[in-house]
């Protein structure tokens, strides 16, 4: 069971940084690589947003292609407390599970630190736990490192403050 820990600084206000990292609409701009976009889903508990800012309760399901496969994963905001805290955990997906904790703390009036815990189970058992050690959780890390610093990239760059 990979934990991926990585911590961000950001120079903008904490309000701003945290705002983006809930942003369908900046997430969407951080994978572009992978194609990634948000799509409506018929019903039950995997419909959701497809654009703006989420809010407890609500979930998104992701299109993209990810080792030369297109995949669907729906996730759904299950805890937040403005701006220091908010959760994503998987409903539907590829993996076996995941909780993404996203911890956000002014540093000073106009620096955040934003720090991303990611706990995941691949799939298959055995074998996932064998693609964990030799690309899963490399590869993870390496798209939330990504993601970040596209999010510092639209933080610190003036990011309009509406990303929803």
């Amino acid at each position: 069971m990979p934990v991926i820990d990585l911590v961000t600084l950001i120079e903008a206000p904490i309000a701003i940084v945290f705002d983006l990292a809930r942003s369908i609409d900046a997430h969407r701009e951080s994978q572009t690589a992978h194609n990634e976009r948000a799509i409506a889903r018929g019903g039950g508990t995997t419909a959701g947003r497809t654009s703006g800012l989420l809010e407890e309760g609500e979930s998104v399901t992701w299109e993209a292609t990810h080792f030369g496969i297109r995949q669907r994963l729906s996730s759904r905001i299950v805890t937040m407390s403005r701006p220091t805290h908010f959760r994503d955990s998987m409903v539907e997906g590829a993996f076996a599970r995941f909780d993404h904790d996203h911890f956000f703390e002014a540093e000073r009036e106009k620096s955040t630190r934003m720090r991303d815990v990611f706990d995941f189970d691949a799939p298959l058992g055995p074998l996932g736990r064998l693609a964990n050690r030799l690309f899963l959780e490399r590869y993870m890390r390496k798209l939330l490192e990504e993601r970040n610093r596209v999010l510092k990239q639209l933080a610190e760059g003036g990011a309009k403050t509406d990303w929803g």
